[in-house]
């Protein structure tokens, strides 16, 4: 069985049709990825998901249950969690007090310590900069520290926007060294990736998205092989 199953999913923005009735699936500990051009609804995809944007019509199921019409923090106790596209830290706040909210879900406090210790010896420039405030880190910094936030909350499933936007060519292949580490940890990994060639050399399987359809699916080997993917997305 899938750990998430989205069937028929449509969404809309008023009158234009950002989903037309897309299908596909995460099965559990594996690396899926979603590629296609800006405005291709891969963002839309990941909002509706975890219950930031209603979807029309379709059903999206998690580890089992029916989460269509569930509200975003419940989705998120359930065990899924989000490093949105941005990274959308809190500014403000210190490194360590990020990682405290990213842990406020969680119901036992014990194990709170453990995980940060955890999310430090991942990202050691985190440790060194636990009282820096958040909004002074570099890009790279911030994208750490929006993955770690969500790491605290213990995911099943991880869902990662454009996690190296705006990284410079050194941290992009570090952060996909990330993903893939966590993803060999237990967690399973739900992408939605621009640079395509990196994305489909970590991914099991992928999904081509153009205007709101899915047309194109595989392994990530497949799809990388792909002439039409070469030509549209690897430059090739």
């Amino acid at each position: 069985m899938a750990l998430l199953e989205v069937k028929d999913l449509e969404v809309s923005y008023g009158v234009i049709q950002a989903l037309k009735g897309i299908s596909f699936e995460v099965k559990e500990g594996e690396i899926v990825t979603l590629i296609g051009a800006n405005g291709a609804g891969k963002t839309t995809t990941m909002q509706s998901v975890i219950g930031l944007i209603p979807s029309r019509h379709g059903t999206v199921t998690y580890d089992g249950q029916d989460i269509t019409k569930m509200p975003c923090h419940k989705i998120v106790h359930l065990g899924m969690s989000q490093v949105p596209e941005g990274r959308r830290i809190f500014q403000e706040l210190t490194v360590y007090e990020n990682l405290l909210m990213g842990a406020y879900s969680r119901k036992k406090e014990d194990t709170f310590k453990e995980d940060l210790e955890n999310v430090y010896k991942r990202f050691p420039r985190l440790a060194e900069r636990s009282n820096q405030i958040a909004g002074t880190l570099s890009g790279g910094e911030q994208q750490m520290l929006a993955m770690g936030r969500a790491l605290m909350s213990r995911p099943k499933l991880l869902m990662l926007d454009e996690p190296s936007m705006g990284l410079s060519p050194l941290l992009v292949d570090e952060v996909f060294d990330i993903i893939k580490d966590i993803n060999k940890d237990g967690t399973t990994i739900l992408l939605v990736e621009q640079n395509a060639g990196k994305s489909l050399a970590i991914s099991d399987r992928a999904y081509v998205l153009e205007t709101g359809s899915i047309v194109l699916s595989g392994t990530g080997a497949e799809l990388a092989a792909s002439e039409e993917v070469k030509k549209a997305y690897l430059g090739v």
